[in-house]
């Protein structure tokens, strides 16, 4: 299906107003209380885009981050993903509300208990995580190494049929993680090694191979996230590029995929939707003594804990923000547990949301609240833009939707507002790491949709709300790869993003020094 998006009335109007998601201020970094004392499975951001790597643009790029605010120092125990957990991203293309596809990540630690001679007694194990440098074509001083297999489930993600996805070029099952970025002296050369871990995947019904990588990066999101959560203490009407990226020194884990687009759609429509999860056993039991769990084989080796039964779903993501900001306190577990086929029960949130109220009640005739019902956030939240990025039948339900057949937009022409800056391939057509999603949905909340573009009216208001004002945290990416520092000083000429899969830059180095 070729859209004609480009040639509508529909997208000018698009090009000029179209803003998304219902909700603002951070995306979902800590977002729900039982989230947060499980942050190797807290989902923080999902990507979704055309591939903008040269020669690459019939591939899309899903990556699904977790593990939020990671302290590049936060040594000697790194950032492994949980392997008692499953990582998923799924896939909508029939418009249900119910997953087609599911990719599944499962992990495996891998430990080589080294040790070193300290006495008469016999070598003693080490502490680290490493005993000497590392680098793409040397591992052997890794004490711990973490493993992964991918697989592709068509259908029920519990029930459906299941296949390995594998090397291409060695057709093995099992692919590796890089070791974090523990710093320059133990890793001289981090692109490169990290470089390492891209592979190339033949994926079950695809006739052209995509790629994976998992592992370490720069985090992503852009937001001055700790004046927001301080009841807003900024300006929210003031420069776009006034205020600090607070999150700008942290890193992140990032479960990257590229998939030929024709593997993700189905029949003659080219949108899917797709979301994000994490879930682990319903059950643990924590052993009060443990003994050698560390060490790969040891005999009566009694890990931490024991974990059993279903697995259960404790992390969800789909659209940016919409957890953190939107969803009542009182809800919040349960929208993490739950599925898009199930989200008429959250649908008070959306229809009638706090954030306009409690804006207004911190900045007064600046930030006026639209009337309700907000049938303009349940197009934009729930349904799609008819004629942009909705299914021709769709069951409204909370996911990222992508019309796969806009063309990909070269980094050095992309728009951080997305389709509101007149970039029809950025948010809310799908995601893209430059996308500047804070502002655009603090617009669409404060009403700028009313009325619009076949989204519906605000109660019975059909103009946008508000005027002129643009709304803003005040922080902006430096650029799709734009050079950039951080202010600590830790980094310097550090890309915002990269240019090519996997797109998000290279992790800050716990130490920045170099070998000494």
């Amino acid at each position: 299906m070729q859209h004609l998006l480009a040639k509508s009335p529909l997208a000018i109007a698009v090009a000029s107003l179209v803003l998304a998601a219902p909700s603002a201020l951070a995306s979902s970094h800590r977002e729900a209380p039982f989230i947060t004392g499980s942050p190797k499975v807290d989902g923080t951001d999902f990507y979704m885009f055309r591939s903008y790597e040269p020669t690459r643009s019939d591939f899309v790029t899903l990556i699904a981050n977790y593990q939020p605010l990671q302290d590049a120092y936060g040594g000697p125990n790194y950032f492994l993903l949980d392997e008692n957990a499953v990582y998923e991203i799924h896939i909508d293309n029939d418009g249900d509300a119910i997953e087609d596809l599911t990719f599944q990540f499962q992990f495996n630690n891998e430990y080589k208990n080294l040790a070193v001679p300290a006495g008469a007694d016999g070598d003693t194990p080490v502490p680290l995580s490493n005993i000497g440098p590392i680098s793409a074509g040397d591992t052997n001083a890794l004490n711990v190494t973490q493993t992964y297999t991918v697989k592709l489930i068509t259908g029920d993600r519990r029930s459906g049929q299941s296949q390995a996805i594998t090397n291409a070029s060695s057709s093995s099952e099992t692919f590796i993680k890089p070791m974090d970025n523990i710093g320059n002296k133990s890793i001289p050369d981090y692109p490169a090694y990290a470089s390492d871990a891209i592979y190339p995947i033949a994926i079950p019904g695809c006739d052209n191979d995509g790629r994976v990588f998992v592992g370490q990066r720069k985090e992503g999101f852009v937001v001055n996230l700790g004046e927001v959560f301080d009841l807003v203490n900024t300006n929210p009407v003031g420069p776009r590029d006034g205020e600090r990226n607070i999150i700008g020194d942290k890193n992140i884990t990032s479960l990257a995929l590229e998939v030929p687009k024709s593997c993700l759609t189905a029949g003659d429509s080219a949108v899917i939707g797709g979301w994000t999860t994490a879930s682990v056993p319903q059950a643990r039991v924590i052993n009060p003594a443990p003994q050698g769990s560390a060490v790969t084989g040891s005999a009566g080796a009694k890990p931490a804990s024991v974990e059993g039964g279903a697995f259960t779903q404790v992390s969800r993501l789909g659209s940016p923000l919409v957890n953190e900001v939107v969803i009542g306190l009182p809800d919040k577990d349960r929208f993490n547990a739950s599925e898009p086929k199930d989200d008429g029960q959250f649908a008070q949130y959306v229809t009638n949301p706090s954030l306009p109220v409690l804006l207004n009640a911190l900045f007064g005739d600046a930030a006026l609240p639209p009337e309700t019902p907000r049938n303009d956030l349940v197009t934009a939240f729930l349904t799609g833009f008819p004629g942009v990025n909705q299914l021709p039948t769709v069951t409204p339900s909370e996911m990222l939707r992508l019309n796969t057949d806009i063309e990909p937009t070269v980094p050095a022409d992309q728009n951080d507002l997305g389709v509101v800056g007149g970039d029809l391939a950025g948010f809310p057509n799908g995601r893209r790491p430059y996308d500047d999603v804070v502002d655009i949905a603090l617009n669409a909340a404060m009403g700028k949709l009313c009325g619009q573009l076949g989204a519906g009216n605000c109660g019975t208001q059909s103009t946008p709300q508000n005027g002129d004002n643009f709304y803003t945290d005040g922080t902006r990416a430096a650029g799709a790869t734009a050079a950039t520092s951080v202010i600590s000083g830790e980094i310097d000429n550090d890309d915002t993003y990269l240019a090519e899969f996997p797109y998000l830059a290279n992790p800050i180095p716990g130490s920045p020094n170099e070998a000494r």
